[in-house]
């Protein structure tokens, strides 16, 4: 991509220092974007590329997290088994099912590729979960062995129960700060489980338990975990996304923390996520979990022209991460389906930042090789359109407002406050504060699909764990 920058008075480096000169001009040539469609993306770098493999066996490269290129599309257009029919013959049939639903890859220290992968019914937990391995990322992948079951077959010594047991499937397989191998897994049924893993074999060191259980229960919908550990402050975040995923799910991405892989964790107000269950007796309670995690994002709309992509979010989740150690840059991998577009959906990478106090925000748009700055008062006044988020799993959009964002620090318009600039934006929180409740956050230019230009954004989180965006109208 290209950069420009036209100069009021002084150089770029003066006026990102905090200088109150005349805010600078930069622009960007239009991002070159290629989407594909991988449902449930789970990520993983291999040499100079990304790889996103998903459900249905869904699988996409790309060498700049902007243009992406589909591999396979589908379990018949499949290319990382010599014959996956073949090979899985006997899960398949277990799962009463034609396709395969989320997977992982992971390189182990050995330098080989493992491919989590699983099967499920759908409209039941029969689901089957295993690992196959590969020299190469691209494979073809050669089954080692299906170890988890849930549904009819007893595992364990004891019947399979719906409310209390996992459902085998959406695996995430990482390694943690002290070199330790685990796979966090789980959806509705009994809920969110992690096992340690033996990274010799791919399988799990205890072959008599479905593991530590994390979240979830009596059926609630709280699915597709993904853990990413931050240096920094030494926690592990756990990803989920609560609702249903489809256009009138409400699905939306949420996430809670732990000094430990295995837990406990906790959300930005302090409730034990193990806790966090439907009421006994009940199926998709949506009411007895709304409130709790931490909540990165969900539906809105930017414009109520809703005819490209780029109009609003629906039910954006199944969430990978990507830390890139040589910048510090986080990475937000997930699909979303978009307004008045019935199930079609599509991939997106955000930029994530993290908050003094240690929670993860969401760039409001998506990522364009963009870098956070420390701006200028200057370059962040103007008006704005806002999305105010709440935690209801409810399929609505959350709608646009219009504020303008003052010099000196007021915010007028439909939602009223103020805004507050930190001296060093890129090392420190600044805020927004709407209706008496705090933001804190990160100002950050981005390029804006709706506009075609780049203009000033803001995200932040509440002490609730709400989020919120505001993205600068320049029309």
């Amino acid at each position: 991509m290209i950069k420009k920058f036209l100069f009021s008075c002084v150089p770029l480096m003066i006026l990102l220092s905090g200088c109150t000169a005349s805010a600078v001009e930069e622009v960007l040539s239009p991002p070159e974007f290629a989407n594909v469609s991988v449902h449930d993306p789970s990520v993983i770098k291999a040499d100079d590329t990304f790889y996103i493999i998903g459900s249905h066996m869904q699988f996409a490269k790309s060498q700049d997290l902007l243009k992406w290129e589909q591999i396979s599309n589908s379990v018949s257009e499949d290319t990382l088994f010599e014959n996956i029919r073949e090979e899985l013959a006997e899960e398949f049939e277990y799962a009463q099912t034609d396709t395969l639903w989320a997977s992982d890859i992971q390189q182990f220290k050995n330098g080989k590729y493992y491919l989590y992968y699983c099967l499920c019914q759908g409209t039941s937990p029969l689901s089957v979960m295993g690992v196959a391995v590969s020299d190469s990322i691209e494979g073809p992948y050669e089954k080692v062995e299906s170890f988890l079951y849930s549904g009819t077959s007893p595992q364990f010594g004891e019947a399979y129960n719906t409310a209390i047991h996992p459902n085998a499937i959406d695996p995430h397989v990482f390694y943690d700060n002290e070199g330790k191998l685990w796979m966090v897994y789980g959806s509705y049924s009994g809920g969110i489980f992690i096992l340690e893993m033996d990274d010799e074999t791919g399988l799990p060191k205890d072959r008599n338990s479905y593991g530590t259980h994390l979240m979830g229960g009596n059926h609630s919908r709280i699915e597709a975990p993904y853990i990413q550990y931050n240096q920094e402050n030494g926690y592990y975040y756990l990803f989920t996304s609560f609702g249903g995923l489809d256009a009138d799910g409400g699905y939306n991405l949420r996430v809670a923390r732990s000094k430990n892989p295995d837990g406990p964790y906790e959300d930005s107000q302090g409730n034990p996520m193990a806790e966090v269950k439907g009421k006994f007796g009940t199926v998709f309670d949506d009411a007895s979990i709304q409130d709790f995690g931490t909540k990165i994002m969900g539906n809105f709309l930017y414009t109520e022209n809703t005819s490209n992509e780029g109009g609003g979010y629906v039910s954006p989740g199944h969430n990978s991460t990507y830390y890139d150690e040589e910048t510090n840059q986080y990475y937000l991998i997930f699909h979303t389906r978009f307004p008045n577009s019935g199930e079609y959906h599509s991939v997106r990478v955000h930029q994530m930042f993290f908050t003094e106090a240690g929670w993860p925000v969401v760039s409001p748009l998506r990522y364009s090789e963009e870098t956070i700055a420390d701006y200028t008062k200057n370059q962040v006044t103007g008006a704005y359109t806002l999305i105010s988020f709440d935690k209801f799993l409810t399929d609505d959009l959350k709608e646009p407002q219009e504020i303008t964002v003052e010099k000196n620090g007021p915010i007028n318009g439909d939602r009223t406050g103020t805004w507050e600039l930190a001296e060093k934006n890129s090392q420190e929180d600044s805020s927004v504060v709407i209706d008496d409740t705090v933001y804190k956050g990160k100002f950050l230019s981005g390029w804006d699909e709706n506009q075609q230009k780049q203009v000033m954004t803001f995200t932040g989180t509440s002490e609730a764990g709400v989020p919120l965006f505001i993205v600068r109208n320049e029309e």
